[in-house]
């Protein structure tokens, strides 16, 4: 297995074989959280002008998005994780917007398939990663605003890498360690109300969620499905009927 290690959207641009496009802080900690929390199908959607044509045609679903880590005007709501917790998402279809998650789920046309990837599911996306056998495996590092590194985009990165490699790194110090991060200090700044400190607790667990969001680009809009991959069925496909909760 051939693992690549690309950043941005123009990385994922250039992403082949399975790609793993990564926002911890906070798209795709969001859309894990959203989906343990039962919400049908979300639609990542790069350009705000598509998210508000789709809310418009589907007034039911609901409008998530962001720019610049702040919520954007009209929408339902923004991109914490936190603030989900105030929405009923059992049954629920969403529409998301942001400056860095969704620009590289949409752009990486030209992989075999896409994940999200965060913290919160790294084990399921190995064991998923493992089961599917690809000769290539491309982790985009969507970094800060997609234009800038970020800590906790590359330590997830690592933490996908080196369990690939057989590795089994320790991850009892991550969650202090991206406390003291550039990118975290939002969290812990009372005025950045848009980005509670319970944010950065949902986004820095690790391994709570054992499936895996996989972009369903066979209809339109395109979706991320929920694929459930429990611990020891590394040797099953993953893409199978049981497994996956939407077929």
């Amino acid at each position: 297995m051939e693992i690549h290690i690309v950043d941005h959207t123009g990385g994922a641009r250039a992403a082949r074989g399975l790609a793993i496009v990564i926002d911890v802080f906070r798209a795709f900690s969001l859309a894990a959280h959203a989906y343990a929390r039962g919400v049908t199908a979300i639609v990542p959607v790069a350009a705000i002008e598509d998210a508000r044509a789709l809310k418009q045609a589907h007034p039911d679903w609901l409008l998530l998005g962001e720019r610049h880590a702040r919520p954007l005007p009209g929408f339902d709501g923004g991109n914490s994780p936190a603030h989900l917790e105030r929405f009923e998402l059992a049954g629920r279809m969403l529409i998301h917007t942001t400056h860095s998650g969704t620009q590289g789920l949409t752009a990486a046309t030209g992989a075999d398939e896409v994940l999200t990837g965060a913290l919160v599911n790294a084990a399921a996306i190995v064991r998923y990663i493992r089961a599917r056998t690809p000769r290539v495996v491309t982790l985009v590092r969507m970094g800060q605003e997609a234009v800038a590194r970020c800590e906790e985009d590359d330590l997830c990165a690592e933490l996908l890498a080196a369990r690939l490699r057989g590795g089994s790194p320790d991850v009892g110090g991550l969650r202090e360690r991206l406390r003291r991060a550039p990118s975290a200090a939002k969290f812990f700044d009372p005025a950045c109300d848009w980005a509670p400190e319970r944010d950065f607790e949902l986004c820095t667990e690790v391994d709570v969620f054992d499936f895996v969001l996989r972009l369903d680009r066979n209809g339109m809009p395109p979706k991320l499905r929920r694929i459930d991959v429990p611990a020891g069925r590394m040797d099953a496909d993953p893409c199978g009927p049981v497994a996956d909760r939407t077929k």
